[in-house]
């Protein structure tokens, strides 16, 4: 859908999980269905631009999609009994024309049901969210495979394999209830962070950032949070993502250099993100016991309300921090803490805090805590050992410009001007 005007396409993906839903609910077989589904978008794609939007697209894309299953079922001899089945639960005017959805308002939204089966516990996280943005966010193989630097035939194996798995575990399309739902909404949250992350900070490439995972991941929190509109934390997801995005203009420079936080123009930050994701963390903050997305969201907040780097409220940091040490170990928050004890209590003091992510096997050697300690070790003088950490940190790094980054600062201190 890359060629598709951008208004089409971003009816096409508000849409795709939508007609997903009312064919699973309809039919079932959910591998099949979401096979039809992506067939009718890639119809809407080619037909749309040129034709003109339906007068009724979801329902365009129902009776297409629709046609296109039962049309796979015929060709299969050995479904002929399914294919009776299909035929007597299908209505008549999904075949001939655009009722089938006539009225799309009296019709369930299944998006929130579909989030909770691309996130069944029997998926690997990397199926989760593989499925979870062919699914409901409506992007192809090739541009799932495309974000993640893997070869398109990989991303199909993936997604057929998860399709496969859901398809094994033969849960109907509803939502869970009781502590089964709460656990998977705290994977669908996860996956979505997850999908964030990859967007905002690439783990692998050439490039910083890959902005269309995280505008996908932000579009999908923001469907999860009208779904779920008083569940605090999943405003807290989305608190923090807005507040993150909002500085990614401003992360890098003109040749696609890293710029850290402290040395960002933060007049490039987008103020209306900050605004909304500040809106949204102070209405849900005084609700009650706040989580670690709406503890993170408040960090972010913090850093983003600060009109010059040296104006940051670091004791406030520390604060949300200690706060969220509490929610169980955590490396990445233990490395942060450290941070801002650093810039609280001095170099020394955070290079001590260090030795607790450190302890970790997971984190002893990233190239994050690395140059934590170099940046520290800076601090206090000792140009030689920085220089080292800094350059291995840039070894332990796959992204090219945080790599360059690195060894610029090892440089730096090694031929001072």
């Amino acid at each position: 859908m890359s060629t598709v005007h951008h208004g089409t396409e971003d009816l096409l993906r508000e849409l795709a999980p939508q007609v997903l839903g009312v064919l699973v609910r309809r039919y079932g077989a959910f591998d099949t269905c979401e096979d039809a589904v992506q067939e009718a978008l890639l119809a809407a794609a080619l037909q749309w631009p040129g034709g003109g939007v339906p007068d009724n697209p979801r329902g365009w894309l129902v009776t297409v999609a629709s046609r296109r299953l039962i049309d796979q079922v015929r060709g299969e001899a050995a479904r002929r009994r399914r294919e009776e089945a299909l035929a007597l639960a299908t209505p008549q005017s999904a075949l001939v024309g655009h009722a089938a959805d006539e009225r799309p308002a009296a019709d369930r939204d299944d998006s929130l049901a579909l989030l909770f089966l691309c996130c069944h516990p029997a998926l690997s996280p990397a199926g989760r969210i593989a499925l979870t943005l062919r699914a409901v966010g409506g992007l192809t193989t090739a541009q799932i495979a495309a974000a993640f630097l893997v070869p398109e035939a990989t991303m199909a194996q993936r997604i057929s394999r998860a399709k496969q798995t859901v398809r094994g575990a033969g849960e109907p399309l509803a939502l869970p209830e009781g502590a089964d739902r709460a656990e998977r909404l705290r994977e669908v949250r996860h996956v979505l962070y997850l999908v964030f992350n990859e967007g905002y900070t690439a783990t692998g490439g050439t490039g910083l950032t890959a902005p269309a995972l995280s505008a996908e991941a932000i579009r999908l929190t923001r469907l999860l949070h009208r779904l779920v509109p008083d569940d605090a934390e999943t405003a807290g997801l989305l608190a923090l993502m807005l507040l993150t995005d909002a500085r990614r203009p401003a992360r890098t420079g003109p040749d696609g250099e890293l710029v850290p936080l402290a040395e960002q123009d933060r007049g490039r930050w987008d103020q209306a993100l900050v605004a909304e994701g500040t809106a949204l963390i102070s209405r849900v903050l005084p609700r009650g016991e706040a989580g670690p997305y709406q503890i993170q969201a408040a960090v972010a907040a913090v850093h983003d309300e600060a009109a010059r780097a040296e104006d940051t409220d670091w004791p406030q940091i520390l604060a949300l921090y200690d706060l969220l040490g509490q929610f169980g170990p955590n490396p990445v928050v233990a490395l942060n803490r450290a941070v801002a004890v650093g810039m609280v209590h001095g170099p020394a003091a955070g290079l001590d805090a260090l030795a607790d992510p450190a302890a970790d096997k997971r984190m002893a050697r990233h190239h994050r805590l690395l140059a934590t300690r170099a940046h520290f070790l800076a601090m206090l003088g000792e140009t030689g050992p920085a220089a080292e950490a800094y350059r291995e940190a840039a070894r332990h790094t796959a992204d090219g410009p945080e790599r360059r980054y690195l060894t610029a600062r090892a440089h730096r201190l090694e031929h001072p001007v």
